[in-house]
This record gives C-alpha cells, sequence and structure tokens, in this order.
C-alpha cells in the first residue's frame, strides 16, 4: 500500500522551513522561543505548530531540551521536495550569472567581453554536503571574512589542523575558526589579534570552509 500523501497548511511548511533553515545556517536546533519570534506569534501557538508537525512524524523533539527540534527523515524529504519545485518555478541559478570579464583592482586592463557563465552550484556542488552560513563577528578577517559574509562550507566531521572549519562548540554554539589538535583538547584559532583562542574538550566539526559570498 502506497503511503498515504501529507497535506500541509502555508503555515506548517513556513514551520518546517523556518526549523530547517536554522539548523542548516547554526548547525545547532532552535528554540521554541527563538521559532515563536520568527512567526510573530505566541509560544503557545508554536507549540501547537510543533504539535501537529510531530503528529505529522514530520518533526521530533525531546523532551527537557531547549535545542532539540529537529525534522525527521519525512519531514526532510518533504521539505527538499518543496524547494525542488520553488526551484522549478524560479531557475535563475540554473542559468548562471554572466561572467562578463575581469576587472582591475590595480593597474587598469583592457575591458574583454564574455560570454561565460559562472553558478554557485557548479562552483561549489550542491547536496546534503554543501551547506552556507552568515557569519557574525569579525574574528576572522585575518582571513578574509567579514561580518555578513556567507562562508559556504562542505559537510564533514573530520578536520586536520590548520583547516578553516564550522566547530559546534558544547553542542550549543557555532563558530568558524581555525582547528589545531592539541594532545588532550582542541584550540579554535582566530585570525583577529583582538580575540583569544577557543580551548575545549568537547567539540565537533560540522564542516570546513570552502569559499564565501560578500554582498556591498
Amino acid at each position: 500500500m502506497a503511503p498515504r500523501q501529507v497535506v500541509l497548511t502555508p503555515r506548517q511548511l513556513e514551520v518546517l522551513r523556518l526549523i530547517g533553515r536554522y539548523q542548516e545556517r547554526q548547525c545547532y536546533s532552535m528554540t521554541v522561543q527563538e521559532l515563536a519570534e520568527a512567526l510573530g506569534v505566541s509560544r503557545t501557538t508554536a507549540f501547537e505548530h510543533i504539535a501537529g508537525l510531530k503528529e505529522k512524524k514530520l518533526l521530533s523533539a525531546a523532551a527537557g531540551r531547549a535545542r532539540s527540534l529537529k525534522l525527521t527523515p519525512r519531514g526532510q524529504r518533504l521539505l527538499d521536495e518543496s524547494q525542488a519545485d520553488d526551484f522549478e518555478q524560479n531557475p535563475l541559478d540554473a542559468q548562471g550569472v554572466p561572467l562578463l570579464g575581469r576587472v582591475a583592482a590595480g593597474v587598469p586592463i583592457e575591458a574583454v567581453a564574455n560570454t561565460e557563465q559562472i553558478s554557485l552550484r557548479s562552483e561549489f556542488g550542491t547536496g546534503d554536503d554543501v551547506f552556507a552560513l552568515t557569519v557574525q563577528g569579525d574574528s576572522m578577517i585575518g582571513d578574509g571574512i567579514y561580518d555578513g559574509d556567507t562562508v559556504i562550507c562542505k559537510r564533514c566531521q573530520i578536520a586536520k589542523s590548520g583547516d578553516l572549519v564550522v566547530a559546534i562548540v558544547d553542542e550549543e554554539s557555532a563558530t568558524v575558526k581555525r582547528f589545531f589538535k592539541e594532545p588532550d583538547r582542541v584550540r579554535l584559532e582566530p585570525s583577529n589579534a583582538d580575540y583569544e583562542p577557543i580551548y575545549t574538550d568537547n567539540c565537533r566539526i560540522a564542516g570546513t570552509v570552502m569559499g564565501l559570498m560578500r554582498r556591498f
């Protein structure tokens, strides 16, 4: 027997997207309070949305844990399908962005017309192993990463010393730093002299940084 199709209200789909995107960007789950603020509703209403999605087996949450809202595999599939539908209706990225030539940041160069296309998909790939995070703070300016930049990351759990990584410290906060393995701990090194290294024995690697995007 074929599985029964899940029917979602627009609001329920919005809740799934908020929780899914938060998890991708921050690498940890959002709280009920954060969900309520993002929706512009009360905590009670947010709990009602969560209960409805849990009943449809699209969302899971552990009792007594503040950051435990997660999409189930079924919920993730449904969200992926909805995003694929959105992409088909708005396929700008598939076409790419015209790369018209070069521009000098020093000595002027001859302007040459070009018909190439550049695409984030071709540059960084797609799928579950690629994600993006918006940077907050200036601790990595020595690596050319500034507040408000978006870093493109490849999901992984292992890193080499010196790698630029997204690390989860104490299963609560995500940070972009240089990773260094020490005998009994990990050192997360900033590239700004105003910041001290983070030393921890409770660190999980979420991914390595492949590149970044910046808007002006």
